[in-house]
């Protein structure tokens, strides 16, 4: 027994840390940068629910210089999370934050490497993020322009809401979570495509610089001028992602006290806890790369009337081709990739310059994350691609391009005989078995008319 026990210890010790292991297809390193001002133990419950789900933190203030966020470019860290509600750019002559933290820094970071993720916390004070905020197309209020509420009547401060989740929420958040608790500020969402909204303010909610009502009048001035100068309403945002082309995140939440223990465990009804614990899971799920992640396992194609399905480089015009691809999800719960067969808008586009065909790709019965499509070659020869460009609000976008050639048949590759010919064909047979009878006849008819004279004598009787 012992000896089995000795066996088996090296086993358990090599697989206790793989099943520990961040369910992140990014990695499992998370950099906290918490400035001095904020405790740690106020946001425990976060931080724990994040080592339980085996991300391991590293904490740093935003001056220390150490440890680096990257190194010659290459990150140390997958994923980053600011909790810096009040570092400023400067502070007393000395930077609010160590030049690798600095906002440039970030967004090459951000749009240089897929596997770096960014969580920000935002405040209604002028920090960094501030202007940092408008490179993602997100425009703040005025600083020290808190989200206020005075509706509806509630045990908490005006600057603290209630806000409740919408009737269809975003797909990476769970269905059925409480309403949150937030303080902190809003964001004008703008147009670019790759924003996610997730989560917007109250319709009665606003950025006001004061907490009493005696502004009143200049919001229904504002109102009357169309919004000018307005940040009021359910089209400001509270919680945002952005995800770059190259499939890193940022995720942009109005307030750091989302977080906290105190929004965690408190109430927004008489018995029923806040959903902020469950919120901040899913919207760092979101951000880590833990859900909506996809990729393209394998894309081939092959000719429709080829048993061995061997993909070619050439195909004739007209030709019946197959195209065929294969997609998986990540799945955190068991950190490995598994066939994806969910998605029902997949396009397959056969482009030479501009598509000449787009066609929907259908998933293939029986078979897990294949999507299939068998189409007609256009009747033109040139250089093709297989385009698959997949791009939807929070799932990561997928891109594939196969290039192929389409040429004309062989000499030996047309049809003997056409259908649609057969007029033609009896037009020359009929011709050249007129012309032959005519010839015989006319040949005939010459030959018999040599043997008789004038007036049906013979000539040698004369």
């Amino acid at each position: 027994m012992w000896s089995i026990f000795k066996l088996a210890l090296p086993l358990v010790l090599f697989i206790s840390p793989l099943l520990s292991q961040a369910g992140s297809s990014a990695g499992s390193s998370v950099l906290v940068v918490l400035e001095p001002e904020l405790k740690r133990e106020d946001f425990s419950l976060f931080f724990n629910s994040l080592e339980k789900r085996g991300y391991e933190l590293t904490f740093r203030a935003p001056l220390d210089k150490t440890p680096k966020i990257a190194e010659h470019g290459i990150p140390a860290f997958s994923h980053v999370i600011f909790f810096t509600p009040t570092t400023k750019s400067e502070k007393k002559g000395e930077p609010g934050f160590a030049p690798d933290l600095s906002p440039q820094s970030l967004v090459s970071l951000a749009t240089a490497n897929q596997n770096i993720n960014i969580l920000i916390a935002l405040s209604p004070s002028a920090t960094p993020f501030t202007s940092l905020a408008s490179e993602f197309s997100l425009s703040l209020p005025p600083p020290k322009t808190p989200l206020i509420s005075h509706f509806p009547p509630r045990p908490f401060p005006p600057t603290t809401l209630i806000i409740p989740y919408p009737e269809t929420p975003s797909p990476l958040l769970t269905a059925g979570t409480p309403p949150i608790l937030l303080s902190g500020v809003s964001h004008a969402i703008g147009d670019n495509p790759l924003l996610v909204p997730i989560l917007n303010a109250p319709a009665e909610s606003f950025a006001s610089d004061s907490e009493e009502d005696r502004q009143a009048d200049l919001l229904v001035e504002a109102t009357e001028r169309g919004g000018e100068g307005l940040w009021a309403g359910s089209q400001m945002g509270v919680v945002t992602g952005f995800q770059t082309k190259n499939g890193a995140r940022v995720m942009w939440v109005g307030g750091v006290s989302v977080f906290s223990n105190e929004f965690a465990e408190a109430e927004v009804a008489p018995g029923q806890k806040s959903g902020n614990a469950q919120f901040a899971k899913d919207i760092t799920a979101w951000t880590f790369q833990e859900t909506m992640v996809l990729r393209i396992d394998e894309a081939t194609h092959h000719s429709a009337s080829d048993p061995l399905t061997v993909p070619k480089e050439m195909y004739t015009t007209n030709e019946h081709l197959t195209y065929i691809i294969q997609l998986s999800a990540f799945d955190a719960k068991t950190d490995t990739w598994i066939p994806y067969s969910s998605v029902k808008d997949l396009q397959l586009e056969f482009t030479m310059l501009d598509p000449h065909i787009r066609t929907a790709l259908k998933a293939v019965d029986g078979v897990p994350g294949a999507y299939s499509v068998t189409f007609r070659a256009p009747d033109r020869h040139g250089v093709y691609k297989f385009v698959v460009d997949y791009k939807r609000k929070g799932y990561t976008s997928l891109h594939s391009s196969l290039q192929v050639s389409i040429v004309p048949p062989r000499h030996d590759g047309y049809p003997r005989f056409l259908s649609a010919a057969w007029p033609y064909y009896a037009g020359a047979i009929s011709t050249s078995a007129g012309f032959i009878l005519f010839c015989a006849i006319y040949l005939g008819a010459e030959v018999s008319g040599r043997g008789k004279g004038k007036g049906g004598k013979s000539l040698k009787g004369e």
